[in-house]
């Protein structure tokens, strides 16, 4: 899956899910299935700091296929990178900007989007020619900081990680946000039992939807 497509598939979804912590291969699909059936949810992101996190990856590329987009996050240096791109991912996320991991998954026209919080930041990463900026943690800096941050820098396209849920995810979607980064409110630690995950799925769904459409959420 090349960037832009990766990129639009990530913008007609408005969210990404992410699994950090006990996610193995049957808890990931189990997860990806539940977010997929209760949400639509199909954006997906693994992250390199939790256990078989490329063999989960692969698990769930290997039931979707190109039905889902399926790549991987705490991508912290040029070898990881090496390896999620060998494993096939059609992303790659982190909560940094490395210009050396930007530039090599940029040569294989891989999406990368890397975290930024600062506007020197954002302006730096951008110039490298991403397509999208992760502004990390949204949670704790807020939305008006978001807000002020975008009003000078409204030609990028930024997605919104970092201490996320149902109280704020809208509002960041609504001030311009891409997409917004879900994980622990939405998925937990992987042992969050399903049928929460799949009311919080159908609560964001159903959020997003209304948002679209002109119902106020």
């Amino acid at each position: 899956m090349n960037s832009q497509t990766a990129y639009d598939r990530i913008a007609e979804c408005a969210f990404m899910a992410g699994m950090r912590g006990n996610f193995v291969p049957t808890t990931a699909v189990e997860v990806a299935h539940v977010l997929v059936e209760s949400g639509r949810i199909n954006v997906f992101e693994l992250t390199m700091n939790s256990p078989q996190a490329i063999e989960a990856m692969q698990a769930i590329k290997h039931i979707y296929g190109d039905n889902a987009v399926v790549g991987m996050g705490t991508v912290l240096d040029v070898e990881m990178a090496r390896q999620v791109l060998d494993a096939g991912a059609d992303f790659v996320v982190a909560p940094s900007f490395s210009r050396a991991v930007v530039e090599y998954v940029l040569e294989h026209d891989i999406l990368v989007v890397p975290g930024v919080m600062t506007p020197t930041e954002a302006v730096d990463a951008w110039s490298t020619g991403v397509k999208l900026l992760k502004l990390f943690p949204s949670g704790p800096l807020g939305l008006d900081y978001f807000k002020a941050l975008r009003g000078p820098l409204d030609h990028i396209n930024f997605m919104c990680n970092g201490g996320t849920d149902d109280t704020n995810s809208f509002d960041f979607l609504k001030a311009g946000a891409v997409a917004c980064g879900m994980a622990g409110w939405l998925t937990g630690n992987g042992s969050t039992p399903l049928d929460v995950i799949a009311r919080r799925a159908k609560l964001l769904r159903d959020g997003v939807t209304a948002l679209r459409t002109g119902i106020r959420v």
